[in-house]
């Protein structure tokens, strides 16, 4: 993987947790998710992203 590559995939990753994030807000103002139940989605979102982040990191090569 490349710089440039990890770049774009960096991107779709913040534009999908951005997307998550607002549907999960959504889903809580219309009352079908708790929001106990939106911090636990949210904290695995995260966890997610920083594990795919150090996968991502360790693929690139110089």
């Amino acid at each position: 993987m490349t710089h440039k590559q990890r770049l774009i995939y960096s991107i779709l990753i913040a534009v999908s947790v951005l997307a998550i994030m607002l549907g999960l807000s959504w889903a809580q103002n219309a009352g079908m998710i708790t929001e106990k139940m939106f911090q636990y989605i949210a904290i695995a979102v995260a966890v997610i992203v920083v594990i795919i982040n150090a996968v991502m990191r360790r693929k690139v090569r110089s």
